[in-house]
């Protein structure tokens, strides 16, 4: 199985081409990653193409799409998720949405104890926790301060929290390996997981100016 994976929720721009085979095994054939939180929207179709051409695919080879569904920033990752519909719209292939948590945590399945941890801004961390490869806390969106208590055997995303550093963006083939359990399955919805209430809000009623 040939499958696209995007993702757009943490500063790195993602996108890779990965054969999983009847076993689950993943194989990455062709992958760029930048990171940049300002070219989500400009990189990440550049970096589709550049994946397929280093893998020797096309468009019409892929059998799926897997995008990360978050959690993360509004603008960065909605250019992920609405750049993954387009596609699986355009070239009718299934797309499948997988937190973008645990698509990292799905490249430490040897982990007992796993914290992953990925940049929310406001001085706040998303995260969430595993225990062997399945997500026992989270996601949620809390200052790193109240996570230095959290018992775990490694921290992903470790630099926000102040501890070893470790990757914390997944890869291609992380996202493959966390949604495989959906594959043949009808796709769950297109939705972004943010976490926060939107910045903007609706105007609230003018008040009358009386004299």
């Amino acid at each position: 199985m040939l499958v696209l994976a995007v993702d757009t929720a943490t500063p790195a721009v993602t996108a890779g081409v990965v054969d999983l085979d009847d076993e689950g095994l993943t194989r990455t054939l062709g992958s760029r990653v930048t990171v940049d939180a300002r070219a989500h929207g400009e990189l990440l179709t550049p970096h589709v193409k550049e994946a397929l051409d280093e893998a020797g695919k096309t468009f019409a080879d892929l059998d799926a799409v897997v995008c990360g569904s978050g959690p993360g920033p509004f603008t960065g990752l909605r250019a992920g998720m609405v750049t993954a519909g387009a596609l699986g719209q355009a070239l009718g292939k299934p797309v499948y949405p997988v937190s973008t948590l645990d698509a990292i945590a799905a490249d430490h399945p040897e982990v007992h104890r796993l914290l992953v941890v990925t940049d929310a801004r406001r001085r706040e961390v998303y995260w969430a926790r595993y225990e062997n490869g399945h997500r026992v806390d989270g996601p949620a969106v809390q200052k790193p301060a109240e996570l230095e208590d959290v018992e775990s055997d490694l921290v992903v995303g470790a630099e926000l929290l102040g501890r070893t550093v470790e990757p914390w963006s997944p890869s291609p083939a992380g996202l493959v390996k966390a949604a495989a359990h959906l594959f043949g399955e009808t796709p769950p919805p297109l939705t972004p997981l943010y976490l926060r209430r939107p910045d903007a809000v609706e105007p609230g009623a003018r008040k009358r100016v009386t004299r």
